[in-house]
């Protein structure tokens, strides 16, 4: 689908009952600086009529946006003080992060960069992939580079083919992370052109987002069979959302289903403390039952990391359950996923 064929305002929607508290949102939209609201045909054609559907939530806003908590931010990650260089954060020794565009195919209700996405950034200038590029260069202890946004795969073949490049005249060894929707979102941009280009400035890993096992239509299939087919490895990272994936039999079905598809699921994140985003954060307590749930229905190798991106810049934590009972002068002690307790000898 065509950016021209997305819809992008309330008169788009005429065909479409709304909730009162999705009127409400166009109603009062102009008087706040909130996330804009779009989503193209396809992912729009993927919901189904009922207005809690788990894929109409995603993309559909509520006045429940305008709900600031005190403690939420509009920059949750603490990114801006990691910040070297336009468009890099640098927060972590060995890798780095580059905001390529503030566009996607759709804008997600749940979005923790709200307050950069939609709002007329643009794809990234030339100059400032120039200051990127001398950035890394210079960095040598900087071994990953993780393309983000917005969506990068909203831009053209020949921009993100010049990102690429670049990254590698500098950098021909360092690894690339490309995190980008449009797997989930608009399957039709998954084209053998840039499949190829992709392929061809490796090594690149595809970090898509899947939310829900309904986003696996036969476009969305067909899509990830051309990048996983062409030797371009796929993780996911799904955010644990209210209403949409918040059972244990709706992430045992999406996780099962990455892995037949060949996806690794990466990350389950817990909802980061974006402004206006209260109403799709499960309570931790609810995340540990559900992962502690999910851990004892898949393997190890369906399973994803639950994590959490501490506000205020203090990066990612897992939050694993603490299998450890203790030791003694002669062995550990431990539980199994079934409560069961065990021994292990302390060897010398």
């Amino acid at each position: 689908m065509s950016e021209n064929n997305s819809l992008i305002s309330v008169n788009d929607l005429k065909n479409l009952t709304l909730s009162e508290r999705e009127s409400a949102f166009f109603e009062y939209a102009g008087e706040d600086d909130k996330l804009k609201f779009k989503v193209n045909q396809y992912y729009f054609s993927l919901a189904g009529d009922h207005l809690d559907d788990p894929i109409r939530r995603q993309f559909m806003p509520t006045i429940d946006e305008f709900s600031v908590k005190s403690y939420e931010l509009t920059d949750p990650l603490g990114e801006v003080q990691y910040s070297p260089v336009p468009r890099l954060v640098h927060r972590y020794r060995d890798r780095v992060l580059m905001l390529v565009t503030d566009t996607c195919a759709m804008y997600c209700r749940h979005c923790f960069r709200r307050s950069f996405t939609g709002h007329d950034a643009g794809v990234i200038s030339s100059e400032e992939l120039s200051s990127i590029v001398s950035y890394l260069a210079e960095h040598k202890e900087v071994n990953e580079i993780l393309l983000s946004g917005g969506d990068p795969l909203t831009c053209s073949d020949r921009k993100i083919k010049e990102i690429l490049q670049a990254i590698r005249s500098a950098r021909p060894e360092m690894v690339i992370r490309l995190a980008s929707r449009i797997p989930a979102v608009q399957p039709s941009r998954i084209t053998d052109e840039l499949v190829n280009i992709l392929k061809d400035t490796g090594p690149l890993w595809l970090v898509t987002q899947f939310n829900h096992k309904r986003e696996f239509s036969p476009e969305a299939i067909g899509g990830i069979g051309k990048i996983v087919d062409s030797g371009i490895p796929m993780l996911n990272q799904s955010v644990l959302l209210k209403g949409v994936n918040d059972s244990v039999e709706t992430l045992e079905d999406l996780c099962q289903s990455l892995v037949r598809l060949r996806i690794k699921p990466y990350y389950l994140f817990q909802g980061d403390l974006a402004s206006g985003t209260s109403h799709f954060r499960v309570p931790l307590e609810k995340g540990y039952k559900l992962m502690s749930e999910l851990r004892q229905r898949i393997s190890g190798l369906a399973l994803p990391v639950y994590a959490v991106d501490m506000p205020g810049g203090g990066g990612k934590i897992p939050l694993t359950e603490n299998f450890s009972l203790g030791k003694d002068e002669t062995h550990y002690y431990f539980k199994n996923i079934e409560g069961k307790e065990y021994s292990y000898p302390r060897e010398k």
